[in-house]
């Protein structure tokens, strides 16, 4: 498998960071991966704010801002807060890396990277699951859950992951925290395409 695609294939280049060893080393505790994604979807936050949605407490989602921030991967939002209060921000809006490459360097950190990634897409789909009996007719409607399986080669999955991105760019925002038209929800394309087991 070649380059990562971006987690948002309309984000331009300037604002992807592009994971190396001491990146990987950054995400690979599932807790900042969480902090991280919160932070570029709902915009600048404090570390009360996101300790209530992680469901943590603020010490701990304090210690993992700073961890984070050490890395460049998040920043302080002076623009908000005040003595007591600190915001923070996404330092990026998307993330890419060279997953064969970081294997091989960092096996151990990229493993528990990527199992908070899977980790993090499970809890997404689990949530979207739960939250059926309730959403709005025209939603559930709209939503899919499903898989396709095909018969490729690995040049031929490369050139689907292209054109599903391609796809993609029509749809996506570049700034994950804008405010939401009218009728408009924020919605989850989550793309996981690899070789299946079959024996």
């Amino acid at each position: 498998m070649s380059e990562s695609e971006s987690s948002n294939p309309g984000i331009s280049d300037d604002k992807i960071v592009r994971l190396d060893r001491k990146l990987v080393r950054a995400l690979s505790h599932p807790l900042r991966s969480r902090a991280l994604g919160l932070l570029r979807v709902h915009g600048p936050q404090t570390a009360t704010t996101l300790a209530g949605r992680l469901g943590v407490n603020s010490g701990a989602t304090s210690y993992h801002l700073r961890q984070l921030a050490e890395a460049g991967l998040v920043v302080e939002d002076d623009s908000r807060g005040n003595a007591r209060d600190r915001w923070w921000k996404a330092a990026h809006q998307s993330t890419s890396f060279d997953m064969p490459q970081l294997l091989d360097e960092e096996p151990e950190l990229t493993m528990g990277f990527l199992h908070g990634v899977g980790q993090i897409y499970a809890e997404n789909m689990f949530a979207f699951i739960d939250s059926l009996e309730t959403m709005a007719p025209e939603w559930k409607e709209a939503s899919v859950l499903s898989d396709f399986t095909c018969h490729l080669r690995p040049d031929q999955l490369v050139d689907l992951r292209q054109e599903l991105a391609a796809v993609l760019r029509k749809y996506t925002v570049t700034d994950l925290a804008a405010p939401l038209e009218d009728g408009e929800e924020q919605v989850t394309v989550q793309i996981q395409a690899y070789p299946r087991e079959t024996r």
